[in-house]
């Protein structure tokens, strides 16, 4: 996995597991982890179901229900319906055995949540947080307000699974190192995860804020969709890359970075990243604050074009709108290129109702190949603010209870002492 700094799974469990009661890895058998993954759904099920469903002889069923019954990540369930003799007993996943922190970094504001482990928030804290502080000033402040939010739940730093943390620029996910963001002065190259790891020895997982804000809205709303493109449209301008249901960051993280892809017009317009014409400058909340102050219309955030558009201002919704064009011609070539089922837009911009997705469905479908748009639906997102703390936290999830992880910490749980937090 990315960020060899986490900690060892060993994070994931609690509860000793009886010697030779589990096989771990290596085995050349399915472990506890993949059993884990079948019962992630939430539904119940018995040993004969499961048995079925793997292949797996009743006896090493019993056993690997036997090691995640003693982690706390399997609960019993009631009986399933006699066929004679003694009701058999289901099991299913218990989300409340371990907990997960999701930190959403903004520009401006900083949002975090306490959620269980299917990524539904327990507890959130919203506050106003300039990311120009630099990195000790804020992440800081995301220890602080992850101790508070843990001691108000009553849980321990023992039943944390781990920290995913977004950020609003470029990140090199294997290090988890932001890497030249043009609007965080202070940290280029930062040790995100090293720097929370000093107060917790815990996974500390960070990436760009639209990919995270992706993973919360596929989980979260369309659980079910193979490949998704999320796009947010806010002060700056991104999209995260679903495929295979399946984050997809490329080689270092720079997937998606839509932002910065040159438009066909407007190429001597100045981006905050140095060059010219790029979607970002153009199409997005600053672009377009801008293009209303030439016009004599003040405005002077995003609230406030949301606020003009709302209120019928014409010169509001035609520049909104035209933004929605703009990205509209990159999206076009996403489209074709990507071929994804559903493209979810994002961000603050999205509440001016439905000038940017207008604008937005008007470009693509006139654009893109038919056989990539018969079936493409462009939709508004529905996640709202919480998108980002829900994908972070999700992102994880995803990495704590990975089946080949569960198993590795099922296994050492069996053969020595644990030892909380590795």
């Amino acid at each position: 996995m990315p960020q060899p700094a986490a900690a060892p799974p060993a994070s994931v469990h609690r509860g000793a597991v009886a010697a030779g009661a589990y096989t771990g890895p290596g085995s050349g058998v399915p472990g506890a982890g993949e059993l884990l993954q079948l019962l992630r759904d939430g539904q119940p099920r018995t040993r004969a179901e499961l048995a079925k469903l793997t292949g797996l002889t009743r006896s090493t069923v019993s056993a690997r229900i036997d090691a995640l019954l003693a982690s706390g990540l399997l609960a019993p369930s009631g009986e399933a319906a006699s066929t004679g003799g003694r009701p058999p007993a289901r099991f299913a996943f218990n989300p409340q055995a371990r907990v997960a922190v999701g930190a959403d970094l903004g520009a401006t504001h900083g949002n975090i949540a306490l959620t269980d482990l299917t990524g539904q928030p327990l507890s959130e804290v919203a506050e106003r947080v300039d990311i120009s502080a630099g990195p000790v000033t804020v992440l800081d402040w995301v220890v602080e307000t992850t101790r508070r939010l843990l001691d108000e739940a009553g849980r321990q730093v023992d039943d944390l699974v781990g920290i995913g943390i977004g950020l609003p620029g470029p990140v090199e996910h294997s290090s988890g190192r932001p890497m030249r963001p043009p609007i965080m002065p202070g940290w280029d190259g930062y040790d995100v995860p090293g720097h929370v790891r000093r107060h917790w020895e815990v996974p500390v997982l960070v990436d760009n804020d639209v990919n995270v804000m992706a993973l919360g809205e596929h989980a979260m709303a369309h659980p079910e969709v193979e490949h998704l493109l999320f796009v947010k449209v806010a002060t700056g301008i991104g999209a995260g890359i679903i495929s295979g249901r399946r984050l997809h960051r490329g080689a270092v993280g720079a997937a998606g970075d839509l932002g910065h892809v040159a438009t066909p017009h407007a190429l001597d317009v100045l981006c905050t990243c140095g060059n010219t014409g790029c979607l970002e400058a153009v199409a997005s909340g600053r672009a377009i604050i801008r293009e209303l102050a030439a016009a004599g219309v003040p405005a002077m955030t995003n609230s406030d074009v949301v606020a003009l558009v709302s209120g019928g201002n014409i010169a509001a919704a035609q520049a909104v709108r035209q933004a929605g064009r703009t990205i509209g011609e990159v999206l076009a070539t996403c489209v074709s290129l990507l071929n994804p089922d559903l493209v979810v837009i994002g961000g603050s911009l999205v509440q001016a109702g439905e000038s940017v997705i207008a604008g937005v469905r008007e470009v693509v479908y006139g654009r893109s190949l038919p056989l990539a748009t018969g079936h493409l639906q462009i939709v508004p997102a529905t996640t709202g603010i919480q998108a980002g703390v829900i994908g972070a936290a999700t992102m994880v999830i995803q990495h704590a209870l990975a089946a080949d992880r569960v198993d590795e910490a099922l296994a050492s749980a069996s053969s020595a002492p644990l030892a909380v937090g590795g």
